[in-house]
């Protein structure tokens, strides 16, 4: 019997659904990598972030804690700046350009009109490295991201993180369903055609069961488990709601973290299946008016960030941060423990957490929080650079990790130390 593709996908009118990697196909020299840029913004309570030494055997601060668990698969970076999020001259504006900059490493043209101008980002360098996937990037957030209009004295196109060209940003789609369609479905289809057909399995049974009959028991087993975690991720999706606000599309959650774990599982989906291999995925906007009720902060999350020293806003603004990485865990307990090849999806894959501002009070670019986790990089490191060293240098690193050839992205100077491979 012949071999499966990895890209054979099961097929139905209105539904095209990727496979997990199955015995029956023919086996890679390695898994593909994969990678995930997960943007926390406007800032962390950097003493509550940052272990006290560099090294191993650190204790995880208070923000982190969270994320012990994985200590072996993460390393704690500090020292990288966005350099290009400083004012430059050009003022106020430091959300707009802490988003625009973080992946490009180029300062944004300062205009609240048309005349945009940016960078290609570093997902969208891996987006065209990684073609042959049927999504070639996923965008997403847990914040309407606003695209007309201006936004901290820029255009509010900026809040992207993602940008194809320099006039072309990528927003992120905030409501799940849309992106389960897009993954699995046909995002025209009508709500009603969607509960016509009850599920995306309904459109692909005759295919289903052919390739079942391929498989031995071991692949069967795995099939099953697979749609299965599909059909219970549409179910959630069929609950979720009533919307947030009332221009918010229906079936988005009001419980942040049932948002951001949906969206987070539809990750763990894409990257199992082959539909995607790059995904970036902003926590909120920058300077943005979410409220946390669920980590005890009803207050919006941008307003406490400039907490000039009081000790109630500095605890709001530490809730949302540990709250924000409570969800990154869960995702990364998503990927240890699902299967792929020999090993699991955190094995392959390189997930970044991190953003473009520091001390959220001062707006600092210059020392950011970021950590990597999986991907094999080792783990259970605080590694301290030399102050200023370009965040763009991480992201080099993380390409070549992933088998992308770029020699330069923005104001880098080079690959880290440390990193290089590690995978």
């Amino acid at each position: 019997m012949s071999k499966l593709s990895r890209r054979h996908l099961l097929r139905g009118v209105g539904a095209a659904i990727g496979l997990p990697w199955l015995e029956a196909m023919a086996a890679p020299a390695a898994p593909p990598k994969r990678l995930i840029v997960v943007y926390a913004p406007s800032g962390k309570i950097m003493p509550y972030w940052t272990p006290t030494a560099p090294g191993t055997g650190f204790a995880f601060p208070r923000t982190l804690a969270a994320l012990e668990k994985h200590r072996a698969r993460i390393s704690v970076l500090s020292g990288l700046a966005a350099n290009q999020g400083n004012a430059l001259g050009d003022g106020a504006g430091d959300h707009a350009r802490a988003a625009s900059s973080y992946l490009t490493g180029v300062h944004p043209r300062k205009t609240e009109g048309a005349d945009i101008r940016c960078g290609v980002s570093m997902d969208q360098i891996a987006a065209a490295h990684f073609a042959t996937t049927r999504v070639p990037s996923l965008e997403i957030t847990c914040e309407d991201s606003r695209q007309v209009g201006s936004c901290d004295s820029y255009s509010c196109v900026y809040q992207s993180i993602s940008w194809k060209s320099s006039t072309q940003p990528m927003p992120p789609e905030m409501n799940p369903r849309a992106v389960f369609e897009r993954l699995f479905g046909d995002a025209s289809l009508t709500a009603d055609q969607r509960a016509a057909r009850h599920s995306v399995l309904d459109l692909t049974r005759t295919e289903t069961a052919r390739l079942a009959g391929r498989l031995g028991g071991t692949d069967k087993r795995k099939l099953d488990e697979y749609l299965t975690a599909i059909r219970e991720l549409e179910t959630r999706l069929d609950k979720a709601g009533p919307s947030i606000g009332v221009t918010a599309p229906a079936g988005i959650p009001t419980s942040y973290r049932e948002h951001a774990r949906l969206l987070f599982d539809l990750s763990a989906l894409a990257f199992a299946s082959g539909s995607t291999r790059m995904i970036t995925f902003m926590l909120a906007r920058e300077g943005g008016l979410r409220t946390y009720p669920e980590a005890g902060v009803p207050e919006a999350h941008h307003s406490c960030t400039h907490h000039r020293g009081d000790p109630e806003l500095i605890e709001k603004v530490a809730r949302i941060n540990a709250f924000h990485v409570e969800q990154f865990a869960y995702f990364l307990d998503k990927l240890q423990s699902t299967p792929d090849g020999e090993g699991t999806l955190l094995d392959s894959t390189l997930a970044l957490y991190g953003a473009s501002i520091g001390d959220p009070n001062a707006h600092d670019h210059n020392n950011l929080p970021t950590l990597v986790a999986g991907g094999k990089l080792g783990g259970g490191r605080h590694i301290v650079y030399p102050k200023n060293t370009p965040v763009d240098n991480l992201h080099l690193s993380l390409l070549a990790l992933a088998g992308v050839p770029v020699d330069r992205l923005g104001d880098s100077t080079g690959q880290l130390d440390y990193l290089t491979g590690l995978a």
